[in-house]
């Protein structure tokens, strides 16, 4: 099967998993996900399905990337923040959808990787960071959007902070070896409102920075 087709199976898989929004569609086609993913796997990039990456993490599966982005409704003019860069997939689709974009993950050596192949892509409006992403970026907060990668028990309250009027959070919540579900928040002028989305499983979100190279 030749790259064409791949392509076309892929963004087949997309929809038929609930990822319609057109301009979601678009970037997911614009971004390979060949590049994200290292050795023996990155035969199976096209394939709708999790796969390891370095420091014991994961590249989500690419549905699961297009309805978070989907449930995220970034907008052209949206500053967002990325909590776990991973190997950088996720950021690169917002980067065809926003503004800006800062990305933050506490393994070094993913923020190394993830910059390498945003270079490469001529990808100049994502900027990574290696932090803990749990407390947020405050030197560049407040946001548009947040979107966290890493399931937490509860939505955490420094990002929940950094997050505008009018913006919206979506991540995973929920015990890491249990039920998770995708939750998008939306800060009010009144305070929070919660939307449960789906069930999904995630890395649990770890506070500190890794000690890997």
């Amino acid at each position: 099967m030749d790259d064409a087709e791949l392509k076309m199976q892929f963004l087949y898989a997309l929809r038929s998993r609930g990822v319609t929004n057109a301009a979601v569609l678009t970037a997911m086609e614009r971004v390979d996900r060949a590049p994200f993913i290292k050795g023996y796997f990155a035969e199976r990039a096209y394939e709708d399905m999790p796969l390891p990456i370095a420091c014991g993490q994961t590249i989500s599966q690419p549905s699961v990337v297009g309805l978070m982005t989907q449930a995220l409704e970034v907008t052209a003019r949206d500053t967002v923040l990325e909590v776990g860069t991973g190997s950088g997939y996720q950021a690169a689709i917002l980067s065809q959808l926003a503004r800006r974009v800062y990305t933050v993950d506490r393994h070094r050596r993913l923020v190394r990787e993830a910059r390498e192949v945003f270079e490469a892509l001529g990808l100049t409006n994502v900027t990574a960071f290696t932090a803990d992403g749990s407390f947020g970026l405050p030197d560049q907060a407040p946001f548009d959007r947040i979107l966290v990668t890493a399931a937490a028990e509860d939505p955490p309250g420094p990002l929940l902070a950094q997050l505008k009027v009018g913006g919206i959070m979506v991540l995973p919540v929920g015990q890491s070896d249990a039920v998770q579900h995708l939750i998008r928040v939306r800060r009010t002028e009144d305070g929070l409102d919660y939307d449960e989305l789906r069930p999904v499983r995630f890395v649990p979100l770890v506070e500190g920075v890794a000690r890997d190279a």
